[in-house]
């Protein structure tokens, strides 16, 4: 009996170390585990896309074109090589689970659940508990006729009460995000199948392409709520710009999917906490800033946020009113539609990517700005808020990596130059479509997994050949596949630039 003892205890200890250095490698590694993931969705959507019939027996796209389309996507960039209305309805279907599992807040929402379940941390050092490790010292000790572990547990009572809450809070909080992520986008989905039973305009443009309401509508919203920007038409939402309703239902999805997330969390948690759960709730909301929780703002900087949001949108729908409101893009439209189509527009360009307008033929001065507005990262603020934690205790090994890492504009820099080069006959051959500003964009908005692009258009060529056909897919979809696979490489890097944030500190310009 003595054997078989010791051999569990060992066996315990064993499998209290294995859970210890997996917790650890979560820590040290979560940026190469999101890496795979995304490797692995954006590969596995791709095999099951390429087994799947196409709607169209005129054109098959290239595997290459599959394989951007997927990582478009899984990294809800919504960069296009392809038409949307190729792809059938089971393919659809794959575009919309690798949207639904690719979007930031589903993907922050099982980093959640694996750091509340895995990594069991203490509020005063961060340390994981090792709870089997706590159980085996205590036996040890009791083993020995130590008493003093007795003596020491009551007076550490009310450090693992705390323990206790946080860990309840923790739960709380992805029970409450889970609720958010269904809700929203449940409401989302009914609200644009009332809106096209009611409005017979919007209806018929979907049985006049072939597309039933509820696909339309749920892969709409899950694109719209994961901030991707992919729409199951060619022309994205330019065919749905007198629809104005539509475009108030995605404008809140928009808004609710991104940049006011943190707010609209900690109003929920505030809310529910009337009701349920306030303990948790009264906690999460105090201690925001030791949940570990990158969506979980303070009051202050939730409050800091909203009206830097809301200052951003500001800017550019006086700046695309001012000189787009006569144009050809809004030409059609009564003052009413111009109004939401603006806003549609403006909000569009964080990080969503959805569009009523050409943008080959809006202002030079706007897309500068759009540039501007998709390099920035979403929950980006110049109001004062203070820094609510710092990092301590890195590795020497950690350092020297974060010196030798470059700043986000240099990347972006570096990719333009690529992308320059691997084009260069095509903008010596092609100059108005092949030009710089192009190309910018195309980048900055991989990078941003926005999905915003000028284009290509025929009737810019120089050298008419009677063969070139307008079709309705992105700038990227005429670069060479040099060129693609460098905006997939972007895409992923984009979707990932979250940890490297503050890259590029060890350079200094004197």
């Amino acid at each position: 009996m003595k054997m078989f003892s010791y051999i569990g205890k060992k066996l315990e200890q064993l499998c209290s170390s294995c859970l210890c250095r997996f917790t650890f490698t979560l820590r040290v590694n979560w940026f190469s585990l999101e890496l795979l993931y995304f490797l692995f969705i954006s590969t596995l959507g791709f095999l099951i896309l390429h087994s799947l019939d196409v709607r169209t027996t005129t054109f098959t796209p290239r595997n290459l074109d599959l394989f951007f389309t997927s990582v478009s996507a899984a990294t809800v960039s919504s960069m296009s090589t392809v038409e949307m209305e190729v792809f059938s309805n089971a393919q659809l279907i794959i575009m919309t689970i690798l949207m639904f599992i690719g979007g930031e807040i589903f993907t922050s929402l099982v980093g959640h659940y694996i750091r509340t379940f895995f990594v069991h941390d203490s509020p005063k050092d961060g340390n994981k508990v090792d709870f089997c490790d706590t159980q085996s010292s205590f036996s040890d000790k009791i083993e020995l006729n130590d008493l003093s572990i007795i003596e020491f547990g009551k007076q550490k009572s009310d450090h693992f009460s705390m323990e206790d809450l946080k860990h309840q809070s923790l739960k709380f909080l992805g029970v409450v995000g889970l609720f958010y992520f269904v809700l929203v986008q449940f409401l989302g989905v009914v609200s644009v199948l009332i809106y096209l039973s009611a409005i017979s305009s919007a209806n018929s443009i979907l049985n006049h392409k072939g597309l039933h309401p509820l696909t339309f509508s749920t892969f709409t919203i899950v694109s719209t709520f994961a901030n991707c920007g992919f729409v199951p038409t060619n022309e994205n939402m330019l065919v749905f710009r007198k629809n104005s309703g539509l475009l108030l239902i995605l404008i809140v999805q928009i808004l609710l999917g991104n940049t006011f997330y943190p707010p609209a969390l900690r109003f929920s948690i505030w809310f529910i906490g009337k009701f349920a759960k306030k303990s948790e709730s009264r906690y999460l909301l105090k201690n925001s800033k030791d949940i570990e929780y990158g969506h979980l703002y303070s009051y202050l900087h939730s409050i800091f946020l909203l009206v830097t949001v809301l200052v951003f949108i500001m800017v550019q729908y006086i700046l695309f009113s001012s000189m787009e409101w006569s144009s050809e893009s809004l030409s059609g439209l009564n003052v009413y539609q111009k109004l939401v189509g603006i806003l549609f527009q403006t909000v569009n360009s964080r990080y969503t990517g959805e569009s009523i307008v050409d943008l080959s033929t809006i202002s030079s001065a706007i897309l500068v700005l759009f540039v501007l507005m998709m390099y920035l990262p979403p929950y980006t603020s110049f109001l004062p808020v203070a820094e609510e934690s710092s990092e301590q205790g890195r590795k020497r090994s950690r350092k020297i990596m974060d010196n030798l890492i470059f700043s986000q504009p240099i990347y972006l820099v570096i990719f333009v130059i690529l992308v320059c080069i691997t084009e260069r006959k095509q903008m010596v051959d092609d100059p108005l479509n092949f030009n710089v500003l192009n190309i910018v964009v195309e980048v900055v908005s991989a990078y941003g997994n926005v999905g915003f692009s000028t284009g290509y258009s025929c009737d810019r060529r120089l050298k008419q050949d009677g063969v070139c056909q307008n079709k309705w897919y992105g700038f990227s979809g005429k670069w060479s596949d040099e060129g693609k696979l460098i905006l997939i490489i972007v895409m992923i890097f984009g979707r990932l630039k979250k940890f490297n944030m503050k890259g590029g500190k060890a350079w200094k310009v004197l």
